[in-house]
């Protein structure tokens, strides 16, 4: 009963491919970073903030292109967007590879700006393909291939940049890993819209107006404050393993925070109907503050992350799916591109934030930093969300949920079936 939502959901037409093409596609981007920031210290001969400035262009960039991509994927469709944007970060990394410092920064942000939109068409194409009563697993899928995105690329990328070859090399190994992952992307051509939504050429328009509500704002405030927290916490995990004289074991505190997501997120997944994402990221942001109390032993520091950790994956599985449910069909690229934005902001936010209270308190108040602002931000949306549940049916987030006024979509004949597999005792089965 544990594995029936993802055994239903991995049956589900194309699903399966979009996670493989997905995964792999995620690993040069995931790679990006860690091979830029190398390349700035050791080919550019520069130090670690002239690095971050690198990688903070880098994010505007993308934060500012991601929506735009994802309109014009609304408009235009996918393969048009693939082509320019493979294309772009393809001759980015080319070029970036061979350019001084000072001309890097600028051409850092067209790059992000330009940047494979393989996150955001994932989650878009989910949406698309899956029914209302499989959208929670298929996210949840998401999520861990996700998670393996982030474990495989910056590894690879430090691999290849620290071997004989350098950075320079490992960045034109991104250049061809975004020229495969483009293209792997272009010949699946996930659909964008379902079968019972209106095709792109159809030329449907939805005003902003009819879609950026509070809410939204509200889930992407959350979305932004959890990666917040989770970049913040690898920097803590860093400064105090390091302060403790026990740095060398750094790389496994964080893979094990990193299968604590995973299996956080499978077990969501599972679950029939979901939380909201405030539900899951509140207590995320938490029991994140005390996390730096383990500093003195790293097993010790391992074992405080097991709740915190074990929220993450739920916390963005449940905010895309969220979105998903939210936003109409002709606007949701755009709407994905904002959360993507959401992401990547929350992303570069949290390490600095992190640094600064390691900087001036010590290494133990970098997780009570992020841990308090997601904690503060939590309360700030906390009225909205009050408000919404006062004013409208109570509607879980999960996958029976469906917003309130829009009506539910037409079963297709993969729902029937799905359907008449369910056991009549189904409904009272709880969470498995």
């Amino acid at each position: 009963m544990l594995l029936k939502p993802y055994r239903e959901t991995l049956a589900l037409p194309k699903i399966p491919s979009l996670l493989v093409v997905a995964t792999l596609a995620r690993i040069p981007i995931a790679a990006a970073a860690v091979v830029l920031t190398l390349h700035v210290v050791t080919d550019l001969d520069r130090g670690y903030g002239a690095a971050g400035l690198v990688g903070a262009a880098a994010t505007i960039g993308g934060s500012l292109g991601a929506p735009l991509m994802g309109r014009l994927i609304d408009r235009r469709g996918l393969r048009p967007v693939l082509v320019l944007t493979t294309v772009a970060e393809v001759i980015y990394w080319l070029v970036a590879q061979a350019l001084p410092y000072w001309a890097l920064l600028p051409v850092a942000v067209v790059g992000g700006f330009l940047a494979l939109p393989a996150f955001s068409v994932a989650r878009q194409s989910i949406a698309a393909l899956t029914p209302e009563s499989h959208r929670l697993p298929a996210f949840a899928l998401d999520s861990m291939t996700t998670e393996l995105s982030f474990m495989a690329g910056p590894a690879l990328g430090v691999l290849i940049a620290t071997s004989p070859a350098g950075p320079r090399v490992a960045m034109l190994t991104l250049a061809g890993g975004i020229l495969l992952a483009g293209l792997g992307l272009w010949l699946l051509n996930p659909p964008t819209r379902a079968e019972h939504e209106a095709p792109v050429s159809a030329g449907e328009r939805v005003a902003r107006r009819e879609w950026l509500k509070p809410r939204f704002v509200a889930v992407l405030a959350v979305t932004m404050a959890a990666t917040l927290v989770l970049s913040g916490t690898d920097v803590s995990v860093v400064a105090v393993l390091r302060e403790s004289g026990e740095l060398g074991w750094s790389g496994l505190v964080m893979s094990l925070w990193a299968l604590f997501s995973l299996i956080g997120g499978f077990a969501y997944g599972t679950v029939r109907r979901g939380l909201p994402v405030l539900a899951l990221f509140a207590p995320m942001a938490m029991l994140t503050i005390p996390v730096g109390l383990g500093g003195s032993h790293w097993w010790l520091l391992a074992l405080l992350l097991i709740p915190a950790g074990a929220l993450c994956a739920p916390t963005i599985t449940a905010s895309s799916s969220a979105i998903s449910r939210m936003i109409p069909a002709a606007a949701r690229g755009e709407a994905m591109g904002l959360h993507n934005s959401a992401l990547t902001v929350g992303v570069a936010l949290g390490g600095p934030l992190a640094g600064l209270a390691i900087d001036s308190l010590g290494p133990a108040w970098g997780f009570t930093a992020v841990g308090a602002v997601g904690v503060l931000v939590a309360l700030l949306v906390l009225p909205a969300e009050l408000r919404r549940r006062r004013d409208t049916p109570a509607v879980p987030d999960g996958p029976d949920a469906v917003p309130a006024g829009v009506p539910s979509p037409p079963e297709t004949a993969r729902d029937v079936e799905l359907a008449s597999a369910q056991p009549a005792s189904g409904a009272a089965s709880g969470a498995h």
